[in-house]
């Protein structure tokens, strides 16, 4: 079977995470070596290690959360570079919570709010690097032997781009980091309607975008 395009993964957006998944700049994306979907005993346990103070827990941790945290840091900061500091940043407050983190119940669910406030901060105090160049450093990326796949993968980031920031949140959240809406909700701090609303009109001007090329 032929795999849809960039554009037609737009309209449907059900395919999203196994036909185009999200990274940047190889020198600051963080390597995917690990599943981000472990069960929740085991996000559990993986917290419960780190507040024991043991060190192997936390550069597992890493593997396995590090690259959808650099994700969402990235679509909402736009910059390589400040997502590459957000994940720095959130993985030194893992390890300052020390006891704390044995009563998270969600860690998954916490590990994104944090990333996220932290991206929502960094925004604000730098107004986002207008300079960057979004050829250079894209939101979404395809397999490079395709170069179709790559084309439409720039003018997707392209169109991504012209979305705002909170728009680009759900949508990320929703297709990347496997969440619901009540779970986008707590993770942004919003209402879950609210959530479900900045999703779906998100979709919809990107449907637009898209319509309009054609």
């Amino acid at each position: 079977m032929t795999k849809p395009t960039i554009s037609s993964v737009f309209i449907s957006m059900e395919t999203m995470v196994d036909e185009i998944p999200p990274t940047t700049d190889d020198r600051t994306a963080p390597t995917p070596r690990a599943g981000w979907d472990l069960s929740a005993e085991r996000w559990i346990a993986l917290f419960a290690s780190i507040a024991r103070g043991e060190v192997a827990a936390l550069h597992d941790l890493y593997d396995h959360a590090a690259h959808r945290l650099y994700g969402l840091a990235l679509w909402r900061t736009g910059s390589p570079e400040d997502a590459a500091d957000v994940v720095q940043e959130v993985f030194v407050k893992v390890a300052e919570q020390g006891r704390r983190l044995e009563r998270v119940r969600n860690p998954r669910s916490w590990l994104l709010t944090v990333t996220h406030r932290l991206a929502v901060d960094l925004t604000r105090r730098r107004k986002v690097r207008q300079s960057e160049v979004l050829d250079e450093h894209p939101y979404l990326e395809a397999d490079s032997s395709d170069a179709g796949r790559s084309v439409d993968a720039r003018r997707a980031s392209a169109h991504l781009a012209r979305l705002p920031g909170r728009q680009r949140d759900a949508i990320y959240l929703r297709h990347f980091a496997d969440c619901t809406f009540a779970e986008i909700a707590r993770i942004v701090g919003v209402p879950t309607f609210t959530a479900a609303s900045r999703y779906r009109l998100g979709l919809q001007r990107l449907r637009r975008l898209m319509e309009q090329e054609q």
